[in-house]
């Protein structure tokens, strides 16, 4: 098993796409087969760079690898995903895992009726930042994201990248997805409001989340900002965590005698993408359960679209 290199590709080698393409030319336990993208000339661009080939069709290059990242527009997700499911390749599907619920559950059953690992690219739980927050956590009660993004640039014959979906799907859910599976428990209720600036749908949104176990989670993401910001608090009893999932750092307060004590968090950095893919390679070798799975991004994107759901029924 130790020199068992998975045979993987990489479908769209766009602004992330690239980075897929590179950490796997690099990973020990993979083998980076080929790349696809629409685009042949950037397709070509990234393969020279990683010494790999280009796939003229995605049907080619599902026939020649066990593994794939799609890394193309969330609302192409389906379609690439259905195709490589079908030929039995094992999928990393970047997030969100598709933009309608009934897709997503229909990717998961194709991958589970043929026994596929289908993880999904919810990178901050690879984040090293997680790794202290779910050694720590007991019972949460109060929960406060922030995820803050400059507007995309724009892209020739192209919506600027994330944009085909509101900025729910496209950045929110990340945080969406670390909440359910820090608190664990069914939402009770939702408030929620958002509006669009320079896209068709929402460019900021902000959501109040009531959990059935009482917590309360409250999440605030903007893709118009000015600066970058990936924060999240958590409150639980006598303690309270503060976490830059951007610089990888956190201070930690906790009541001690009567007195608030604040100390460092100690996090030793990382790259998260590159956790999630060694993760996800190793998952393929071993059969493995994914650390984010197709059933647990499901429900991230059916909390999603409940979210867009009642921005738009309470739209002033």
């Amino acid at each position: 098993m130790s020199d068992f290199k998975v045979r993987v590709g990489v479908v769209g080698v766009g602004s992330l796409g690239q980075w897929h393409a590179r950490i796997y030319s690099e990973l020990p336990t993979a083998e980076l087969v080929g790349v696809y993208d629409i685009n042949v000339a950037r397709a070509e661009e990234i393969a020279a760079r990683y010494r790999t080939r280009v796939f003229r069709d995605m049907a080619g290059l599902a026939a020649a690898v066990q593994a794939a990242s799609i890394v193309v527009p969330a609302d192409k997700h389906f379609e690439a995903a259905s195709l490589f499911l079908e030929r039995g390749v094992h999928l990393l599907v970047e997030k969100p895992i598709a933009t309608r619920t009934a897709d997503a559950e229909q990717m998961v059953a194709a991958a589970q009726a043929r026994n596929l690992i289908l993880q999904v690219g919810h990178v901050e739980r690879f984040n090293p930042v997680m790794r202290f927050l779910e050694g720590i956590l007991i019972r949460p009660r109060f929960i406060e994201a922030h995820r803050l993004a400059p507007y995309p640039p724009a892209r020739k014959g192209q919506a600027p990248r994330g944009t085909e979906v509101s900025v729910v799907l496209d950045l929110m859910i990340h945080d969406l997805e670390v909440i359910l599976h820090l608190v664990r428990s069914p939402v009770r209720e939702i408030h929620a409001v958002g509006i669009p600036v320079l896209s068709p749908s929402e460019d900021i949104a902000n959501v109040r989340l009531s959990f059935e176990n009482g917590c309360v989670a409250n999440v605030t993401t903007s893709r118009i900002s000015p600066e970058s910001m990936r924060k999240i608090r958590v409150f639980q009893e006598d303690t309270y965590i503060s976490l830059d999932y951007q610089n990888q750092t956190g201070e930690l307060y906790r009541k001690l005698e009567g007195k608030i004590e604040r100390s460092r968090v100690p996090i030793e950095k990382g790259e998260a993408l590159l956790n999630e893919l060694a993760s996800f390679v190793e998952c393929v070798r071993t059969r493995g359960e994914p650390v984010v799975s197709g059933q647990g991004a499901a429900e991230a994107l059916k909390l999603a679209a409940d979210i867009c759901r009642h921005i738009r029924e309470h739209a002033s």
